[in-house]
């Protein structure tokens, strides 16, 4: 097993990063030609999702749904830090994502890219990657 960690740092308020080509770096460097990899973010307000990496209207179309789902503001909300969108955000993402290797290539889809998803920004960020093999 392999375990990597990286850092990102977000620019925007919200954002949806690209983050395919660092878990296919640490692919190669462990050396795994089949098994699987876990991306995992530990942070409350900050997440994974995989979607399509040909149009980026898609990626400010989703931004914009989950805004139009999850305001940034509302008068109902208690939470004293004022980011309680960005944790229903969250968890609708999910912290992680799981993918498969297979003859040591990550196997997505044709348009398929792997995204890190912020809602509380700009911040420092990180996040882990662990590959198992098998």
């Amino acid at each position: 097993m392999y375990l990597f960690d990286h850092h990102i740092a977000t620019k925007s308020s919200q954002q949806m990063s690209k983050v395919t080509d660092m878990v296919r770096e640490d692919i190669i460097k462990s050396g795994v030609r089949s098994g699987i990899v876990v991306v995992y973010s530990p942070h409350t307000t900050a997440g994974f999702t995989i979607n399509e990496n040909a149009d980026p209207d898609v990626v400010h179309d989703m931004l914009l749904g989950y805004e139009s789902v999850f305001p940034t503001h509302s008068e109902h909300y208690r939470h004293a830090e004022g980011n309680s969108h960005a944790h229903m955000k969250t968890t609708a993402f999910g912290p992680s994502q799981t993918l498969i290797i297979h003859d040591g290539e990550l196997i997505l889809g044709m348009w398929q890219d792997l995204y890190f998803c912020e809602f509380d920004g700009p911040r420092n960020r990180k996040f882990f990657v662990k590959i198992i093999e098998g």
